[in-house]
């Protein structure tokens, strides 16, 4: 049989609503401000189907460029071989959401100020890189009053 190549072809769960996602779009969608410059990511929304980005841009993060009445142009990155091409999709608010992917950082940047001030009026050097997870301290188990037992599965049994 032939493979259909259309143009929403291989999206029946990336376009689909999500459990209890169902039914009227919330009015929160349509009440958010987006300016040019905000990180925005690209998710289609399966119940609107004008201005719906092409399947490609689902799920990808990128920036606003434009905004009109009820779209946003963002500006994306689509890999093309062994490049990234930067492409400009016009995308009706419902498919566009902000982005959460710089709230960590814009919050660890407050921190550090913050810890500067403090640093400065206290006249010591302070150090602001992020330090990986270091392993758990070593500990040890008592055994005083705490015998180990081993355990085994109990064997099956059927009561008709």
């Amino acid at each position: 049989m032939g493979h259909s190549a259309g143009l929403r072809a291989g999206t029946r769960y990336a376009f689909s609503r999500g459990f209890k996602q169902r039914g009227a779009i919330p009015l929160s969608t349509y009440l958010q401000h987006y300016r040019v410059g905000d990180i925005v990511d690209v998710v289609a929304n399966g119940a609107v189907q004008k201005g719906m980005p092409y399947k490609v841009y689902h799920g990808k993060t990128g920036v606003v460029y434009n905004v009109t009445k009820s779209a946003v142009g963002v500006i994306l990155y689509k890999q093309v071989g062994n490049r990234y091409i930067e492409k400009r999709v016009n995308v009706r608010i419902e498919h566009v959401r902000h982005s959460r992917s710089r709230e960590d950082f814009v919050r660890r940047v407050k921190e550090n100020v913050e810890k500067r001030k403090k640093a400065k009026t206290e006249g010591i050097h302070i150090h602001l890189k992020r330090e990986p997870a270091m392993p758990r301290e070593a500990r040890t188990v008592s055994l005083k009053g705490n015998k180990p037992e081993s355990i085994t599965p109990v064997p099956y049994e059927t009561t008709i």
